[in-house]
């Protein structure tokens, strides 16, 4: 009798694990270990080799932004202002564990001087569940409020600084890792989350997926004078990195529609 008790009993544990989604997980990969380095783009140009910078761009249209990191410290977003950048995207966290050291002065500065601006999560999708990332991003800057500057949080989705380029995820289990981010966030804020990922990254790790198309604004790298080919499911981009030697920071991005049309993506 007590035999069959505990085989009854491991069976209900056996189901508990499964419901809660941790039955048969593979163990978490540790937490990042160079954060600094990791930053929208960083991995594209170590695996999609490019020698053209994109500065000389063939057309002039769109709204100029920026992206930056922890890797540029403090942002001298006067310049950048001046210059005629009008947008900016800040890494906000990464992983489950690592929050940037300058997002204060960089998010802030960029609002002081006028700019619309919004946060973005460096995704790590073998060290916790898209859920789990989620909510660290929204605790540590990646919020959203309707105050007419406040950009949607952005998804970095990219190869991986440490290891097996698709994290070690199937194609499917990566296409349930981000949609499980995004549905967390838009939870909590209402809105759909930017996706940046590049169309090589997004080909390999989800099969080219379409079905985020329609619903989140898609953030393409590609550094050249034209976008190129877009992932699966978008049929234009939202916003274009399509530089990495920009002025003053490096990367430099283009929103496609004037600054009315940034306003109205802040807007929601």
């Amino acid at each position: 009798m007590s035999t069959a008790l505990t085989a009854v009993g491991g069976g209900v544990c056996a189901l508990a694990l499964v419901l809660s989604g941790t039955a048969d997980a593979a163990p978490a990969a540790p937490e990042p270990t160079h954060p600094d380095d990791d930053y929208a783009g960083s991995q594209i140009l170590k695996h999609e080799a490019t020698t053209r910078s994109g500065v000389g761009l063939t057309a002039a249209a769109g709204t100029e932004g920026v992206d930056v990191s922890s890797h540029q410290r403090k942002v001298a977003w006067s310049t950048l202002r001046k210059s005629g950048v009008r947008f900016a995207y800040i890494k906000a966290t990464e992983s489950k564990s690592y929050k940037n050291p300058y997002f204060t002065q960089q998010y802030n500065g960029a609002y002081n001087v006028g700019m619309i601006r919004g946060a973005y999560h460096f995704a790590l999708p073998n060290t916790s569940s898209g859920a789990t990332q989620a909510r660290f991003f929204l605790a540590h800057g990646g919020g959203w409020s309707k105050d007419g500057k406040t950009l949607p949080g952005a998804l970095d989705m990219e190869y991986n600084p440490y290891g097996a380029t698709c994290y070690g995820l199937s194609k499917q289990a990566m296409v349930n890792w981000v949609r499980d981010f995004f549905r967390t966030y838009k939870a909590r804020t209402g809105r759909d989350v930017v996706i940046y990922t590049s169309t090589n990254w997004w080909k390999n790790c989800t099969g080219n997926y379409t079905g985020f198309g329609k619903t989140n604004p898609l953030w393409v790298p590609r550094y050249g004078s034209s976008v190129g080919a877009l992932p699966g499911g978008w049929k234009y981009q939202t916003i274009w990195q399509y530089t990495s030697k920009g002025p003053t920071v490096g990367d430099h991005d283009r929103f496609n529609g004037g600054l009315d049309r940034v306003q109205a993506l802040a807007n929601g």
